[in-house]
């Protein structure tokens, strides 16, 4: 029997359990892929000798604090987080047999992309009949998949009947107040019908586990509900919900890995594994999602930029064609001796399909810095002026939306792959897979297990260190990593999305938004930086032109469209920016019941908007409250 311990493989946070169960159905490659090589020009670090181990090495760029090797878990780390062992779990084959496994993952992977690395894997195996036993959600999720008997047609790999189901994982996020994913909407409708016979899921076996945030009042509220509807439908409960907690010091982490712990028993109870089923070799990574194939000349330019300048003009701008909105203006508002930089950017948007009213919000696609790519590619050994086309390793299996084909490595690098971003437990389990240093793989494999959390958290998630700066730290691993597994290894750049601060009706063509530029100091010697907004703080229109892919989406802040209903905005700070919306296009209206409570530091550091602010009031469409903070011994906020 597999151990326990094994459930863990290749997706250490929330949404990896239902993957790793469905991956003890899972096929490996028979031929087990030659580890890489070292990088070139590159030597052994010589070992150090027992009890002076320290990581990472020396390095006069960075001040740290060290994160030494060998130490075992802390008290706050449970003590039955998981039975998994320090050395990678290998991964089981199947030969035609499988678990009766569903897995149903609902939410937004980019939120948790270590659901996705989870899902992806449980699929990508060579053996098609373990998909039997696996319903990859993706972004649909269940929402359009899972349905109980007369919801409608599936679009899962197969169609997923509930009521045959013998065993289902459920994995959902909540969002907001409460409200469940939008690709889980659909199903969450239907699901909670009262017509649906308390004995629907009556030969069905369950699990939920929840991401969630204990900061919101309706922490986990999704997954508790669905717990208990299925429960009312007759389904039987293997284990109570998994409330995974992003706030916890160890993240989702401290209480999934003993409830997968207890998962697996319970499943290797009433489910056995089958007789046919081996183990593929420890530490050997799953193949990669898609391989990719370099050309031996350079396209032509153009052909790459038209896969992404183009806007449809069959509908507005959306995420798979975002407008590439010339920048207008960017001007700093905050005084030239207050602490933080906030920026009002002007897009013209003139011709782009476009439209909002306010309380909407604009997505934008940020981009990182020069050089940043630049040092992750010599990290890696990689030419940044090579092209190549991506090809899925699995029929059926699409290639990223945005990106085009061909792409060079430069256009990857800098727009797609988040090498800013704080790495996960995924990625170092991935690397420790990928590497053939044993000092920097003992490291990786200490971070990746559910003993090395706390180990983890110190070295990389307290002081915010990115996926660039840990290459950087394990420069064997890094210099050994195959292209194929980049997509694999790091995540996609996400948009970031920012309140809209303008209306059309006051100035048509135009979108304006309020930045403000993050940046702050943690035990690293180099500040912390927003990627999204000091890339935007960075450009300047008046340098030459700059174009920036954007689109709009509905925002949760609604307006009442009844004429003469007053309405009361508190927005203190950059929190102002929608209700600035809101009251231009209310004046335009010609609505005067219009009353704003606005708090900063410092009337002349970070009023925004002052005199507009004050020409309303003059003319009777504004009553304006303020509170300067900084301004008198007793500090006096306006909410």
């Amino acid at each position: 029997m597999v151990p326990p311990a094994r459930l863990r493989r290749h997706s250490p946070r929330a949404s990896l359990a239902p993957a790793a169960v469905a991956a003890a159905a899972s096929e490996r490659q028979k031929a087990t892929p030659p580890a890489p090589a070292l990088g070139p020009g590159m030597q052994p670090i010589p070992r150090p000798p027992p009890g002076t181990q320290h990581w990472p090495p020396a390095d006069d760029r960075l001040v740290r604090t060290p994160c030494p090797a060998g130490r075992g878990p802390r008290a706050s780390l449970p003590a039955d987080a998981g039975s998994r062992k320090s050395e990678p779990i290998p991964a089981a084959r199947a030969s035609g047999s499988c678990l009766p496994v569903q897995f149903l993952n609902a939410g937004d992977p980019g939120a948790h992309p270590d659901a996705e690395h989870a899902a992806s894997g449980a699929l990508r195996q060579p053996d098609r009949h373990s998909r039997r036993c696996v319903g990859e959600a993706e972004a649909r999720g269940p929402a359009q998949g899972a349905w109980l008997p007369g919801a409608g047609p599936g679009l899962l790999p197969r169609e997923v009947n509930l009521i045959n189901e013998p065993l289902v994982i459920f994995v959902c996020a909540t969002t907001g107040q409460g409200e469940p994913p939008d690709n889980m909407k659909s199903f969450w409708r239907f699901i909670f019908r009262r017509n649906l016979p308390s004995t629907s899921l009556c030969q069905m076996d369950f699990a939920v586990l929840g991401l969630g945030d204990s900061s919101y009042a309706k922490f986990n509220f999704v997954a508790k509900k669905l717990h208990r509807r299925l429960l009312q439908l007759g389904g039987s409960a293997l284990l109570p919900v998994c409330l995974g907690d992003d706030q916890h010091e160890l993240g989702p982490d401290a209480t999934i890995d003993p409830w997968l712990h207890d998962l697996w028993e319970k499943v290797l109870g009433p489910h056995p594994l089958p007789l046919d089923l081996g183990l593929s070799p420890p530490g050997i990574p799953w193949p990669s999602k898609f391989t990719l194939k370099f050309l031996q000349e350079v396209p032509s330019t153009c052909s790459e930029e038209l896969c992404v300048a183009g806007t449809d003009p069959q509908g507005p701008p959306s995420e798979l064609q975002p407008f590439l909105a010339p920048m207008v203006t960017n001007q700093r508002v905050t005084g030239p001796s207050h602490f933080q930089d906030v920026r009002l950017i002007e897009f013209d948007i003139t011709g782009s399909g476009v439209s909002f009213v306010a309380g909407d919000v604009v997505l934008i696609q940020p981009e990182n810095t020069a050089s940043h790519v630049q040092q992750f590619c010599q990290a890696l050994g990689l030419d940044p002026d090579q092209h190549f086309t991506l090809q899925p390793r699995e029929p059926g299996v699409p290639c990223p939306a945005r990106l085009p084909q061909p792409c060079s490595i430069q256009r990857l690098v800098s727009q797609y792959l988040d090498i800013a971003s704080v790495p996960r437990r995924s990625f170092f389990e991935l690397l420790a897979c990928l590497s053939c240093h044993e000092l920097e793989r003992e490291k990786l494999l200490e971070f990746s297990s559910a003993q090395g959390q706390e180990e983890l958290c110190e070295y990389c998630t307290r002081p915010r260190r990115t996926v660039l700066e840990v290459l950087c730290d394990f420069p064997h691993t890094a210099g050994a990593i195959p292209p194929d597994y980049l997509l694999d290894l790091i995540p996609l750049i996400r948009p970031r999305a920012f309140s809209i601060a303008s209306s059309l009706l006051a100035h048509p063509s135009r979108l304006q938004i309020l930045v403000a530029v993050v940046q702050y100091q943690t035990r690293l010697k180099e500040p912390r930086r927003g990627l999204c907004s000091n890339w935007l703080a960075s450009l300047d229109p008046g340098q030459g032109p700059v174009r920036v892919p954007l689109w709009v989406r509905s925002g949760g802040l609604t307006f009442p469209k009844t004429p003469d209903t007053p309405v009361i905005m508190v927005g203190p700070g950059t929190g102002v920016a929608p209700f600035r919306a809101a009251i231009q296009e209310r004046v335009a209206q010609g609505e005067t019941g219009n009353v704003l409570f606005f708090g900063c530091r410092q009337r002349d550091q970070d009023f925004y908007w002052e005199a507009e602010w004050k020409e309303l009031q003059t003319r009777g469409c504004l009553t304006l409250v303020t509170a300067f903070s900084r301004e008198q011994q007793r500090q006096v906020h306006a909410s």
